[in-house]
């Protein structure tokens, strides 16, 4: 597969296009972002992890009857993708109370919900993301009711395989954002799955594996997102 011209460079990853239409290679970076990208730096290797982490979990959750861009990775930190049209609505699956809800709801981090949460954001780093719901995605054009409903079922779909996979891991999947692409008519699951997009917790100690120990300057960053990927992959 031949790689080509860049299409588009985000905070975590470089799109480029190939010699196939139908594909794009992702480019992870290390470069790291926090509060709509306020807050920048860089965690070592962090790319080559999050390329790991989500190709596997990718690979499982289509064992698992959910379909995704995903094709392969190609190295350490490229992957092969389908080209998708993505929707400009973020899907978040919440399981405990952590991070913008525990400050929305005035409770402290840490409690176990008694069913999901499912959100929706709006894809706008100018707005700052703003939290909306289905009627705005429709009432607005953002995506059809077909597409949302389907983005909502899957990561409803999503959250149980991941949650039981990673607490087999000793991983609490806390909550995790999720994002979604046309392909061909067909909304596929898209983006990434890793310690930047997920909040992950140690299941016995509460020990945070995830970006929120760049966000909120905890140290050992490259460590959890490496136990991450030893306990996720089963190797380095």
């Amino acid at each position: 597969m031949e790689r080509r011209e860049k299409l588009y460079e985000g905070k975590a990853k470089i799109i480029y296009a190939t010699d196939d239409p139908d594909k794009n290679i992702l480019y992870f970076k290390d470069d790291a972002t926090a509060f709509n990208g306020a807050k920048k730096g860089t965690i070592m290797d962090k790319g080559v992890i999050n390329n790991k982490v989500s190709a596997k979990l990718f690979q499982m959750l289509a064992e698992n009857g959910v379909e995704s861009h995903f094709i392969e990775r190609l190295s350490d930190r490229e992957m092969l993708a389908r080209k998708v049209d993505i929707m400009l609505v973020e899907v978040v699956a919440r399981n405990y109370i952590a991070g913008s809800l525990a400050k929305r709801m005035g409770k402290d981090e840490g409690g176990k919900l008694d069913k999901p949460i499912i959100e929706y954001y709006y894809k706008d780093d100018a707005l700052n993301d703003p939290m909306i719901n289905r009627d705005h995605v429709l009432v607005f054009g953002i995506a059809t009711a077909e597409q949302i409903d389907t983005a909502r079922a899957t990561a409803i779909k999503v959250n149980q395989i991941l949650s039981e996979y990673l607490f087999e891991r000793d991983i609490l999947l806390v909550d995790f954002k999720l994002e979604f692409g046309n392909y061909n008519g067909k909304m596929l699951l898209a983006d990434e799955i890793c310690p930047d997009t997920c909040r992950l917790w140690d299941r016995h100690t509460l020990e945070k594996l995830d970006k929120d120990r760049f966000r909120r300057e905890l140290g050992n960053v490259e460590d959890a997102y490496l136990e991450v990927c030893r306990r996720v992959c089963g190797e380095l």
